[in-house]
């Protein structure tokens, strides 16, 4: 197991939102050990590749559901290091959402509607 901290959201060091983000998983137990000992926000554990990765987020009391910076933080890891392809996918524990739309992030890649629907899976690109 390989395992980086990111700062999220921001161009320097020792600014915006830290996360752990580990190449590797173990059983629950040592996941929630290994997130407790980073005792940041969130540690993320990757498991997978190269276009798509389980993924799993823990604070150091327990495991989340989702978590934002620390899916960037994982995206930016595994292109860092070309462990990657250019298109990512993550498969997640989080229960689907609803297959309602949702409003689009301006230049996110939207149908015509602007209009998304949540589907489970998450996939980034260079």
């Amino acid at each position: 197991m390989r395992a980086f901290v990111v700062d999220a959201f921001t161009d320097r060091p020792f600014a915006g939102n830290p996360a752990a983000v580990c190449l590797g998983t173990g059983d629950d137990l040592w996941m929630q050990q290994m997130a407790a000992e980073f005792n940041l926000a969130e540690t993320a554990f990757l498991a997978g590749g190269p276009a798509e990765y389980d993924l799993r987020w823990f604070t150091p009391e327990v495991e989340v559901d989702l978590c934002g910076h620390a899916t960037l933080a994982a995206a930016h890891v595994l292109w860092e290091t070309g462990e990657s392809a250019d298109v990512l996918r993550f498969r997640t524990r989080r229960p689907r959402p609803p297959r309602t739309p949702a409003p689009c992030w301006p230049r996110s890649g939207c149908p015509r509607t602007g209009r998304c629907t949540a589907v489970g899976t998450t996939s980034w690109s260079r």
